[in-house]
């Protein structure tokens, strides 16, 4: 499945409407904030979710996902869930709240710096330059390429950073994300998704409408990644550094 031809990847996607113009792209504002996780920019960058970045619920990013996504409550449910955990309000979370490290946050982002050597909260060129240059002279990412790159990102951060956390749980983390933006911008059977959609994901935090992706009508649940998250999990030649990750409680508790 995930060797189907390249050319393939377009015709194979189910596409839906435009958004409307209340979920115009906006760049946040003064006073708005976001997080770590460029879906969710993406998401409040749109209005999907609220633009404030702020007293979000878990009912709001569930409706937000699948409105701006397509993306099922089952893929995303239990890492919004933990998400609760970064603030103190009984049933709502801040964006910014999120670079809590090591609850959903984690080590060896794509486009995130290690919370021990920097600023893991906004987007870092450099570190994505890590997969925006992976197989030259193609026009797609693929699950080959997001195997490799999880390999690069961790093989970087445990070189640099001597106090990262490799455990199963973060690994678990980053191949679901990485099967979650190629479900969004690309095909959701092979995993094969054009290049400029992702970049412009990841680098802007919006949808890349002006250049003719659109919403997919196939719901993206952990049923349809399945075969894309094992072959990434297969082939990123990880191997887990320690027992066990600190458990992250709250804002101010680490056990």
């Amino acid at each position: 499945m995930l060797s189907s031809p390249i050319v393939l990847v377009l015709a194979s996607v189910a596409f839906a409407s435009k958004p409307s113009d209340s979920h115009a792209w906006q760049a946040p504002t003064a006073g708005q904030v976001r997080s770590p996780c460029p879906g969710l920019n993406t998401l409040a960058n749109h209005g999907y979710i609220p633009r404030s970045g702020k007293g979000i619920t878990i009912t709001e990013i569930m409706d937000g996902a699948v409105a701006g996504f397509n993306v099922g409550n089952t893929s995303i449910l239990q890492a919004a869930k933990f998400g609760l955990l970064s603030g103190l309000a009984f049933d709502t979370l801040d964006l910014d709240a999120l670079a809590l490290h090591n609850l959903v946050e984690h080590d060896a982002s794509i486009s995130r710096q290690d919370w021990a050597l920097g600023d893991n909260l906004h987007f870092n060129e450099t570190l994505f330059s890590v997969m925006a240059n992976i197989n030259p002279g193609s026009d797609f990412y693929t699950p080959e390429t997001a195997a490799q790159v999880q390999k690069m990102r961790l093989d970087d951060s445990i070189a640099r950073n001597p106090n990262v956390t490799n455990t199963d749980k973060e690994f678990q983390l980053r191949s679901r994300e990485s099967s979650l933006y190629l479900s969004i911008f690309g095909n959701t059977s092979t995993g094969v998704a054009p290049k400029e959609f992702v970049n412009i994901f990841f680098r802007e935090e919006r949808l890349p409408i002006e250049e003719g992706w659109k919403r997919s009508e196939i719901l993206i649940t952990p049923d349809t990644m399945n075969d894309m998250e094992d072959f990434i999990v297969a082939n990123s030649n990880w191997t887990q550094s320690q027992a066990c990750e600190p458990l992250v409680i709250g804002p101010h508790s680490v056990i």
